[in-house]
Protein backbone atom coordinates (compact mmCIF):
# COMPACT_ATOMS: atom_id res chain seq x y z
CA UNK A 1 0.00 0.00 0.00
CA UNK A 2 1.09 3.48 -0.88
CA UNK A 3 0.62 6.27 2.10
CA UNK A 4 -2.45 7.68 0.50
CA UNK A 5 -4.13 3.90 0.63
CA UNK A 6 -2.47 3.97 4.19
CA UNK A 7 -4.07 6.78 5.02
CA UNK A 8 -7.44 6.22 3.91
CA UNK A 9 -7.70 2.89 6.02
CA UNK A 10 -6.18 5.11 8.87
CA UNK A 11 -9.22 7.14 8.63
CA UNK A 12 -11.80 4.81 7.54
CA UNK A 13 -11.44 2.83 10.91
CA UNK A 14 -11.75 5.56 12.61
CA UNK A 15 -14.56 7.16 10.57
CA UNK A 16 -16.50 4.19 11.16
CA UNK A 17 -16.20 4.31 14.94
CA UNK A 18 -16.98 7.61 14.68
CA UNK A 19 -20.84 7.48 12.88
CA UNK A 20 -21.54 4.37 15.04
CA UNK A 21 -21.29 6.25 17.87
CA UNK A 22 -23.23 8.94 15.91
CA UNK A 23 -25.91 6.74 15.45
CA UNK A 24 -25.85 5.67 19.24
CA UNK A 25 -25.25 8.88 20.99
CA UNK A 26 -26.48 11.42 18.00
CA UNK A 27 -24.78 14.84 18.00
CA UNK A 28 -24.03 15.16 21.62
CA UNK A 29 -20.67 16.59 20.95
CA UNK A 30 -22.33 19.54 19.56
CA UNK A 31 -22.47 21.07 22.77
CA UNK A 32 -18.57 20.48 23.16
CA UNK A 33 -16.83 23.86 23.13
CA UNK A 34 -13.35 23.99 21.07
CA UNK A 35 -11.49 24.54 24.84
CA UNK A 36 -13.47 20.89 25.72
CA UNK A 37 -12.71 19.30 22.41
CA UNK A 38 -8.98 20.23 23.08
CA UNK A 39 -9.09 18.70 26.44
CA UNK A 40 -10.87 15.39 25.38
CA UNK A 41 -7.56 15.41 22.88
CA UNK A 42 -5.39 16.24 25.61
CA UNK A 43 -6.19 13.40 28.21
CA UNK A 44 -6.03 10.80 25.60
CA UNK A 45 -2.73 12.16 24.40
CA UNK A 46 -1.56 12.26 28.34
CA UNK A 47 -2.76 8.53 28.47
CA UNK A 48 -0.52 7.41 25.89
CA UNK A 49 2.56 9.62 27.04
CA UNK A 50 1.32 7.61 30.56
CA UNK A 51 1.53 4.23 29.20
CA UNK A 52 4.93 5.08 26.91
CA UNK A 53 6.64 5.96 30.15
CA UNK A 54 5.44 3.55 32.50
CA UNK A 55 4.76 0.32 30.17
CA UNK A 56 1.40 -0.23 31.94
CA UNK A 57 -1.92 -0.22 31.09
CA UNK A 58 -4.97 -0.75 33.45
CA UNK A 59 -8.10 -0.20 31.62
CA UNK A 60 -8.75 -1.94 28.40
CA UNK A 61 -9.03 1.19 25.75
CA UNK A 62 -5.75 0.34 23.75
CA UNK A 63 -3.19 2.64 22.74
CA UNK A 64 -4.73 2.41 18.85
CA UNK A 65 -8.17 3.51 20.14
CA UNK A 66 -6.51 6.10 21.95
CA UNK A 67 -5.33 7.50 18.73
CA UNK A 68 -8.70 6.52 16.66
CA UNK A 69 -10.14 8.85 19.49
CA UNK A 70 -7.91 11.69 19.15
CA UNK A 71 -8.26 11.76 15.45
CA UNK A 72 -12.25 11.60 15.55
CA UNK A 73 -12.02 14.48 18.14
CA UNK A 74 -9.47 16.48 16.05
CA UNK A 75 -12.64 15.98 13.22
CA UNK A 76 -15.40 17.11 15.76
CA UNK A 77 -13.13 20.59 16.65
CA UNK A 78 -12.80 21.43 13.26
CA UNK A 79 -16.79 21.00 12.25
CA UNK A 80 -17.08 22.72 15.77
CA UNK A 81 -15.30 25.60 14.38
CA UNK A 82 -17.18 25.56 11.26
CA UNK A 83 -20.93 24.92 12.49
CA UNK A 84 -21.40 27.95 15.43
CA UNK A 85 -24.86 28.12 15.53
CA UNK A 86 -25.19 26.38 19.35
CA UNK A 87 -29.23 26.16 18.57
CA UNK A 88 -28.05 22.91 15.52
CA UNK A 89 -27.20 20.27 18.30
CA UNK A 90 -28.69 17.38 16.45
CA UNK A 91 -27.22 16.93 13.01
CA UNK A 92 -28.20 14.02 11.04
CA UNK A 93 -25.68 11.00 10.48
CA UNK A 94 -25.41 11.44 6.67
CA UNK A 95 -24.52 15.33 7.53
CA UNK A 96 -22.19 14.23 10.20
CA UNK A 97 -20.51 11.33 7.62
CA UNK A 98 -20.23 14.81 4.95
CA UNK A 99 -18.78 17.06 7.32
CA UNK A 100 -16.37 14.08 8.43
CA UNK A 101 -15.52 13.50 4.77
CA UNK A 102 -14.71 17.18 3.88
CA UNK A 103 -12.25 17.94 6.74
CA UNK A 104 -10.59 14.77 6.28
CA UNK A 105 -10.40 15.09 2.74
CA UNK A 106 -8.56 18.75 3.92
CA UNK A 107 -5.94 16.42 6.35
CA UNK A 108 -5.21 14.58 3.49
CA UNK A 109 -4.28 17.17 1.16
CA UNK A 110 -2.44 18.77 3.71
CA UNK A 111 -0.95 15.72 4.59
CA UNK A 112 -0.29 15.47 0.89
CA UNK A 113 1.67 18.55 0.54
CA UNK A 114 3.41 18.16 3.32
CA UNK A 115 4.81 14.85 2.45
CA UNK A 116 6.11 16.35 -0.82
CA UNK A 117 7.92 18.92 0.84
CA UNK A 118 9.31 17.09 3.88
CA UNK A 119 9.84 13.72 1.83
CA UNK A 120 7.48 11.89 4.85
CA UNK A 121 10.16 12.58 7.32
CA UNK A 122 7.12 11.42 9.67
CA UNK A 123 8.42 7.96 8.65
CA UNK A 124 11.33 8.16 10.97
CA UNK A 125 9.90 9.60 13.83
CA UNK A 126 8.60 8.05 17.02
CA UNK A 127 5.46 7.52 18.83
CA UNK A 128 6.45 9.45 21.50
CA UNK A 129 7.00 12.65 19.25
CA UNK A 130 3.82 12.25 17.60
CA UNK A 131 2.25 11.92 21.39
CA UNK A 132 4.39 15.06 21.94
CA UNK A 133 3.15 17.18 18.75
CA UNK A 134 -0.35 16.11 20.04
CA UNK A 135 0.23 17.30 23.59
CA UNK A 136 2.41 20.72 22.00
CA UNK A 137 -0.79 21.28 19.61
CA UNK A 138 -3.37 21.16 22.11
CA UNK A 139 -1.56 23.83 24.29
CA UNK A 140 -1.39 25.91 21.28
CA UNK A 141 -5.04 26.07 20.54
CA UNK A 142 -5.89 26.92 24.48
CA UNK A 143 -3.42 29.73 24.16
CA UNK A 144 -5.11 30.76 20.85
CA UNK A 145 -8.11 30.79 23.07
CA UNK A 146 -6.82 32.76 25.84
CA UNK A 147 -6.23 34.65 23.33
CA UNK A 148 -9.29 35.36 22.31
CA UNK A 149 -8.81 33.41 18.82
CA UNK A 150 -6.30 36.06 17.73
CA UNK A 151 -2.60 35.16 16.57
CA UNK A 152 -0.14 37.82 15.46
CA UNK A 153 1.79 35.49 12.87
CA UNK A 154 0.70 31.95 13.97
CA UNK A 155 -1.61 29.31 12.43
CA UNK A 156 -4.95 29.45 13.70
CA UNK A 157 -6.99 27.12 15.67
CA UNK A 158 -7.83 24.98 12.63
CA UNK A 159 -4.26 24.39 11.65
CA UNK A 160 -3.74 23.10 14.95
CA UNK A 161 -6.79 20.41 14.64
CA UNK A 162 -5.53 19.52 10.95
CA UNK A 163 -2.32 18.91 12.14
CA UNK A 164 -3.48 16.94 15.29
CA UNK A 165 -5.32 14.50 13.26
CA UNK A 166 -2.85 13.96 10.93
CA UNK A 167 -0.61 13.13 13.39
CA UNK A 168 -2.43 10.67 15.08
CA UNK A 169 -3.48 8.90 10.99
CA UNK A 170 1.02 8.32 11.04
CA UNK A 171 0.43 7.34 14.44
CA UNK A 172 -2.45 4.92 13.41
CA UNK A 173 -0.16 4.05 10.18
CA UNK A 174 3.19 2.99 11.44
CA UNK A 175 1.33 0.59 14.37
CA UNK A 176 -0.19 -0.83 11.65
CA UNK A 177 3.06 -1.62 9.46
CA UNK A 178 4.54 -2.89 13.57
CA UNK A 179 6.59 -0.08 13.16
CA UNK A 180 5.56 1.15 16.49
CA UNK A 181 4.02 -0.65 19.20
CA UNK A 182 0.32 -0.69 19.79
Amino acid sequence: MNTNQQYDTAVASARDIFLHKTKDYGTSWRVYRIISVADQIYIKAKRIRTIQETGVQKIGDDVISEFKGILNYGIIGLIQLDIRDEEQEDLPVDTVALLYNEKVGIAKKLMQDKNHDYGEAWREMSQESFVDLILAKILRIKQILANKGKTTVSEGIDANFFDIVNYAVFALILIDEKVHAA
